[in-house]
């Protein structure tokens, strides 16, 4: 899924992995705080893999319910890049992303169940849903 991010000029204060629930919780400077899960990270990884070179390469992420993050490597002192349980490691989040992702979860997360059902997939529930 390509996604559009405008900068927010927030900058994180804190970011803490919680491996047991697979939640990312990403605290920024203007009080917002978000806990991403991981699948959810996941699907809208950044990487050329899933959003492809140009429109209309994107390339529907499924069967991501029981990733979790084993690592986040820090990039510069604008981004992330989280290694993640099933072995993906080239998606940079940068903080923009990682707003946008947090403040449009909602809408986000519904579109993206809305397009697995149109693509005929269906999704694992897990417990931590």
């Amino acid at each position: 899924m390509r996604l559009t991010v405008k900068p927010c000029n927030c900058w994180p204060t804190e970011i803490k992995l919680h491996q047991l629930s697979n939640i990312l919780e990403i605290s920024f400077d203007d009080g917002s705080q978000f806990q991403l899960p991981c699948e959810y990270l996941r699907v809208f990884t950044p990487s050329a893999e899933a959003v492809g070179h140009g429109p209309g390469q994107e390339v529907l992420q499924f069967n991501k319910e029981d990733v979790g993050i084993t690592e986040i490597k820090p990039i510069g002192n604008y981004a992330i890049s989280p290694v993640f349980s099933d072995g993906h490691i080239s998606g940079i989040y940068t903080w923009d992303l990682l707003y946008k992702l947090g403040s449009e979860y909602q809408t986000l997360w519904v579109n993206y169940l809305n397009e697995l059902e149109s693509a005929g997939h269906k999704r694992k529930e897990t417990l931590k849903n």
